[in-house]
């Protein structure tokens, strides 16, 4: 989610069981999978697998996991075929949300996604009736306390090394937005002055957020992000949500 994401919750440390790891490895398998199928397994010429590499190895996934999703996807290993889906909701509090993942069976995905909104008190949205309030955005963490730069300063940098804009959720944290085309242009530019960033993605970015007030609603819009979650073909829930920091 779009600030609820799995993988931040990794970068601060969240301890989670041999299962949980399980799950989410086979998800990240599927992502790189599919990366690799679609534009060849070599991650030097392929940005969007290099992406998923990255995503893994943030994760601790064993290399051995990794070559062999790469191996599937680009036809070395027989396998299912997967396909990506984006499914467009409502959730509780009138959020909108984006639900991405990939499957091996779209009828099945459909039918249990829509089981879990309905449980939520979520539904779904007719196509474009979300979407619309996102924007496909390069997206890079920076922990400004690794950085060893006055916040001014780094935010500043951002902007020459390319960035569009620039968000700090926290006093720590610096979000970096970019071109989607431009994502490792300007991961590159940071790097090269000494930046090394804690995370890099391509997510649907809400153009404007909504603050929830309501404690109950809080509660089931959380319920709905954990169900969601735990489906073993949803990768990311992005949603317009306002984050307390």
């Amino acid at each position: 989610m779009s600030g609820h994401s799995k993988w931040s919750k990794i970068k601060r440390g969240k301890a989670i069981t041999d299962a949980k790891r399980g799950k989410l490895f086979s998800k990240l398998a599927k992502i790189i999978s599919v990366a690799a199928r679609e534009k060849g397994g070599d991650p030097k010429f392929n940005p969007t697998l290099r992406l998923a590499i990255e995503k893994a190895k943030e994760a601790n996934m064993p290399n051995e996991n990794i070559e062999r999703a790469i191996a599937k996807g680009a036809g070395e290993e027989e396998g299912s075929r997967m396909e990506e889906f984006l499914y467009e909701a409502y959730g509780p509090g009138g959020i909108a949300l984006l639900i991405e993942g990939i499957t091996d069976n779209k009828n099945r995905s459909l039918a249990e996604i829509k089981n879990i909104l309905a449980k939520q008190n979520a539904k779904f949205a007719e196509a474009g009736g979300v979407s619309y309030l996102f924007q496909k955005r390069g997206v890079i963490v920076v922990d400004n306390t690794r950085a060893n730069l006055p916040k001014d300063d780094l935010e500043l940098a951002a902007i020459e090394a390319g960035a569009q804009d620039t968000k700090r959720p926290d006093e720590n944290s610096l979000i970096i937005y970019t071109n989607p085309s431009e994502l490792e242009k300007v991961k590159g530019n940071l790097e090269s002055q000494h930046i090394s960033s804690e995370s890099a993605s391509l997510d649907w970015v809400p153009t404007a957020e909504i603050e929830v007030i309501d404690s109950k609603i809080k509660e089931q819009i959380e319920k709905l992000f954990e169900a969601l979650d735990e489906n073993d073909d949803v990768n990311e829930i992005y949603s317009n949500l306002k984050l307390k920091t």
